[in-house]
């Protein structure tokens, strides 16, 4: 049993095991104390001897033992008395609007500026989201890297293909109207961004509820309990899901007195579902990217458009054209409520919609998926022009209701991409759910890069991809600009906002060849070497294995304590993370543990001097071998790694070339041009003088740079996310065996890692030649 809470850990052991636990706590340089034991009496005894034994009277009692907490089990566990509320409904805040008189084009620019609808990239890339290589499917989508994915998901393992998937729903402003309907909206977005995960069935969908509300307002109480009745008594049981797990907060309000006067922050009710599920097979998941699909897998090697005719876009509306607009983005944005809300009005039709949406995801048939949510049909379709690259073509004639309502209303529902010739199959099989009413063919992709809606023959909202792109991304790009640092936050805007960027394109020169081997041969050990704080040994220990290495974990005490010495492996590899929390730089630490320690230091020196041995440092291993540069030969001029230019962590699919390079481990891979993940903040290669560089250019000893869509070393933020000049960002030693890199090769050497790769790619991506180079070199060795 164990349990976590604010970073403390309580865990219990068995008595007889005590002694290993404890020795793995020293191995991992853990701090634990004992601080009790499990006893068959139900009571709840603390002892301590600095407190006194009778605290009413104040009077110790040295000889008895102090237990200023003693009480029965049953006072904390059972069930605590009912809670009476006396509550009272309050009128709901009905503001009338007129949505009909707005002009299309400026509510859409309003729109895209919201926080809630727009660009969020300041938020997602300082979080690093590719640790464990476990993660198929981030928030970032396509060439690209635009955020906007429906679910997150990750595999289950590095050998397989099924895996986890999670989802987000929340419709907040709803309550203001209705409280029921906010939290039935809550959950069907959960259900229609987990939609795109190849989860089989809703039965296999579990959520979890997290409600805030404050607690003694007027009405709210009121509204908290309707809300739990639709959910929890109706629309659950009728899904037939289960909300097994859940948290609240009931103190959702603030008060204070400032001069003289009492004031007041209220926040209304809201309720955040998170949908998990098991995923059949990760290779199935549904994005927002628009493809231009073409003959076989829908593109050429390095994605480049093909015939924009061949594929359709439909809308299946789970709101059967009622276009409610009440407590919308549109209202938001105009200091609006509105009068009546989106709702799900029928729990059988949206049970109907994901079954069917399951069953073209098995089939392979949606080429693309994007739920229909804040902003409406028009922020769902412009974030799939963004995520593909492409404009589009959109007729609404098909759609009931106003221009304002079709564009702008935020029901339930999603935007599917098929191909042409398989349209007619794909509405039939929501006519068969029995949602024909709801499908409808709207539009199709442009040659160019303009976003087009038309109706009624006329244009009613039109813009370039990129003007649009410009204002769904202007708020990340301010808070950005305050925040970090400008120029950086300038550069990445005007990528963002450039029709003719290319995004992430691909060049693989080289084939993946399987090291042919027989099964009593043995294979060779590699140390996967860690230190307190450090994160990505698993990952590293898998793509070894998988290239036919036995990956043997060891701890940087291992080495100090004897129990492990170096002398037995093959190869050595620094792993990526956080040792000693970077507080003496990163990989100072690290490396100043070896460096002053006798012992080490020289069985360190040996081993990098060893013509027979290799070595890899990858994150903060790269940085800890550079600092370790006086003990590896060739090294002198490697530079050290310094904050990243943004003074932000950075954690992205970037794109690097394979330099030639005497690097055993890039062998006859020169050439390429492959996305990698990075997730470092201190990645800058900073050299101790121009000279120094230089030096290290001419000895060919660059092993990889960040280049840009182009192939040209990159030189602007975010192509090159460190700031490193000329986009170094791997480095070797003249006879090749110690290479050290910021990037995770570890996390993306299977297709299925990388948010994004063109089509064609199979079970392994090309770096895991990487890895098989390593052992190519010692089987000709």
């Amino acid at each position: 049993w164990c349990n976590e809470a604010q970073e403390r850990y309580v865990l219990t052991v068995p008595e007889e095991r005590l002694d290993a636990f404890e020795a793995i706590c020293e191995r991992e340089r853990c701090p634990f104390a004992v601080v009790g034991e499990v006893t068959a009496e139900r009571r709840l005894v603390v002892e301590d001897a600095r407190f006194p034994s009778d605290r009413a009277t104040g009077r110790e009692r040295p000889d008895e033992v102090s237990t200023p907490i003693d009480v029965p089990l049953a006072i904390i566990l059972d069930k605590p008395p009912r809670m009476h509320r006396d509550v009272k409904r309050a009128g709901k805040p009905v503001e009338p609007f007129d949505f009909e008189r707005l002009d299309p084009a400026e509510a859409a620019r309003r729109i895209l500026r919201l926080p809630t609808v727009g660009d969020k990239t300041f938020l997602i890339s300082i979080g690093d989201r590719s640790v464990t290589g476990l993660v198929c499917r981030d928030q970032m989508v396509g060439r690209w890297q635009v955020p906007v994915a429906d679910a997150a998901v990750t595999a289950s393992g590095y050998a397989t293909h099924t895996g986890e998937a999670m989802a987000i729903g929340e419709r907040a402003p709803i309550a203001l109207l209705d409280a029921r309907a906010s939290a039935r909206m809550a959950i069907g977005e959960a259900l229609t961004n987990i939609a795109s995960t190849p989860v089989g069935s809703l039965r296999q969908i579990r959520l979890s509820a997290n409600w805030m509300a404050p607690a003694g307002h007027v009405g709210e109480d009121a509204r908290l309990f309707d809300a739990v009745e639709a959910v929890g008594l109706e629309l659950c049981p009728a899904l037939g899901i289960a909300i097994p797990v859940g948290k609240d907060s009931m103190s959702m309000r603030t008060v204070w007195t400032e001069g003289g006067e009492e004031k007041s922050v209220t926040s209304p009710l809201s309720l955040v579902v998170t949908a998990f599920a098991p995923v059949e097979d990760v290779r199935l998941v549904s994005t927002p990217e628009l493809r231009r699909d073409g003959p076989g897998d829908g593109e050429t090697e390095d994605g480049a458009a093909r015939d924009t005719d061949r594929t359709a876009l439909l809308l299946v509306d789970l709101g059967f054209g009622r276009n409610r607009l009440g407590a919308s983005a549109l209202a938001q944005v105009h200091s609006a409520i509105g009068v009546e809300s989106p709702d799900l009005d029928d729990a059988a039709c949206l049970r109907a919609f994901f079954e069917t949406v399951q069953t073209l995801l098995r089939d392979g048939r949606l080429l693309a998926y994007h739920d229909r949510s804040d902003g409406g049909l028009f922020v769902t379709l412009v974030e799939m022009a963004f995520a593909g690259g492409t404009g589009i073509e959109i007729d609404l004639d098909s759609l009931e209701g106003s221009t304002i309502g079709k564009l702008f209303n935020e029901e339930l529902g999603a935007v599917l991409q098929v191909r042409s010739s398989g349209m007619e199959a794909v509405a039939s099989e929501f006519r068969r759910a029995g949602l024909g009413k709801a499908i409808h063919a709207i539009g199709r992709l442009r040659d160019d890069d303009q976003v087009v809606f038309r109706e009624n023959g006329r244009v009613v909202l039109e813009a370039s991809r990129s003007e649009f792109r410009r204002d769904w991304s202007e708020t990340t790009w301010q808070m950005q600009r305050l925040r970090d640092d400008p120029a950086c936050a300038d550069e990445e805007q005007a990528i963002r906002c450039d029709p003719d960027d290319p995004g992430l394109t691909v060049r693989v020169p080289f084939e993946l060849h399987p090291i042919a081997r027989t099964g009593s041969q043995p294979r060779p050990e590699v140390a996967i070497l860690r230190e307190q704080g450090v994160n990505g040994e698993v990952e590293m220990a898998a793509a070894f294995d998988r290239a036919g290495f036995d990956a043997i974990d060891v701890h940087m005490s291992d080495l100090m304590s004897g129990e492990i010495d170096l002398d037995r492996f093959h190869g050595l590899v620094a792993c990526g993370g956080f040792s000693y929390g970077d507080v003496l730089g990163a990989g100072g630490g690290w490396a100043k543990s070896i460096l002053f320690h006798d012992r080490l230091r020289d069985a360190f020196e040996a081993f990098f001097r060893d013509p027979t041995r290799f070595a890899l440092g990858v994150c903060n291993g790269c940085q800890m071998l550079s600092h370790l540069k006086e003990l590896i030969p060739g090294a002198g001029d490697w530079p050290r790694f310094a904050r990243n230019r943004s003074e932000q962590f950075e954690a992205r699919l970037s794109l690097v070339r394979i330099e030639e390079s005497p690097s055993i481990l890039f062998r006859e891979m020169a050439g390429a041009r492959l996305p990698i993940a990075v997730a470092h903040g201190e990645g800058r290669a900073l050299f101790s003088g121009p000279a120094a560089q230089e030096r290290v250019e001419a000895a060919g000893l660059v092993a990889a740079r960040f280049v840009d869509g182009r192939g040209d070393p990159a030189s602007r933020y975010p192509t090159n996310p460190n700031g490193s000049p000329a986009g170094i960002t791997a480095l070797t030693t003249p006879d090749g065996r110690v290479t050290i890199m910021m990037p995770h090769p570890e996390r993306v050497y299977r297709s299925v890692q990388l948010s994004w790769v063109p089509p064609g790619w199979g079970e392994d991506s090309p770096w895991l030649r990487l890895f098989q180079n390593a052992r190519a070199w010692l089987d000709r060795s």
